[in-house]
């Protein structure tokens, strides 16, 4: 079984833990996202839809599945769908100061800022009404529609509060509604292994964004938990169940 792991260079090099991870767990070979060969297992980190597209047209098994990674990284999508389904978000098309503007596909809090004025507005961009407590976030880590585990970031001079841009983590404590209202998400979203970030209005989670190809930094810097070793017992799994 031939299973191929997709990075750009860029991102390889970022994330070489997590690539020697995968390549010990899962004998997996390194690939950039133009590589068009032979796989039977797929592991998508590179966040281009186009993969999983063409490898599932193909009858090969993607983590994540193409309509999660489409979903996950166009931000305007992903706010329209999840209001559509009842999920709690900050109003989008919102061009009256002061709002947020973000990439559509950005990640990491790269490229945010805070517009103080209506001529900032651009609608190729996601223009938000920003939430009442800044500074702050809820990262949730989701394996096999399971929640694994839950941490508050926290900065005190950025209204992005980013673990890779000095936020700090701590553990969070979901209550029965917040786990409620993630699964609900779970259960409308069909990834594998994924993060959902919320941040906070009124004391209450909104949702934020879905991370496809999401980091595992707190979780090995605060915590026992090998994140990666549970997910490739995961792949493992389902594969041989689809044999």
């Amino acid at each position: 079984m031939k299973t191929i792991l997709v990075y750009t260079k860029e991102e390889a090099a970022r994330n070489a833990f997590a690539v020697e991870k995968f390549k010990s767990l899962l004998g997996a070979e390194l690939v950039t996202p133009d590589y068009r060969g032979e796989a039977d297992v797929v592991i998508n980190r590179s966040n281009d839809y186009g993969i999983a597209e063409f490898y599932e047209s193909r009858g090969v098994r993607v983590f994540n599945p193409c309509a999660f990674t489409r979903l996950a990284n166009d931000k305007q999508a992903a706010y329209d769908f999840m209001e559509k389904n009842g999920i709690p978000v900050m109003p989008t098309r919102y061009g009256t100061p002061p709002f947020v503007k973000k990439p559509k596909d950005g990640h990491g809090g790269e490229g945010v800022v805070m517009c103080s004025s209506a001529d900032e507005y651009d609608e190729s961009f996601v223009c938000q009404k920003p939430a009442s407590d800044l500074g702050k976030d809820l990262r949730v880590w989701v394996l096999g529609g399971e929640i694994k585990a839950a941490f508050l970031r926290v900065s005190k001079t950025d209204f992005r509060s980013n673990f890779c841009l000095g936020g700090d983590a701590v553990p969070y404590n979901l209550s029965s509604g917040e786990t409620a209202l993630i699964k609900k998400i779970i259960v409308l979203v069909d990834g594998d292994y994924y993060g959902i970030d919320f941040i906070f209005d009124g004391g209450k989670i909104v949702f934020n964004e879905l991370e496809d190809a999401v980091g595992a930094r707190i979780l090995y810097a605060k915590t026992e938990t090998d994140i990666f070793a549970e997910y490739g017992k995961y792949i493992l799994d389902n594969c041989s169940k689809a044999v």
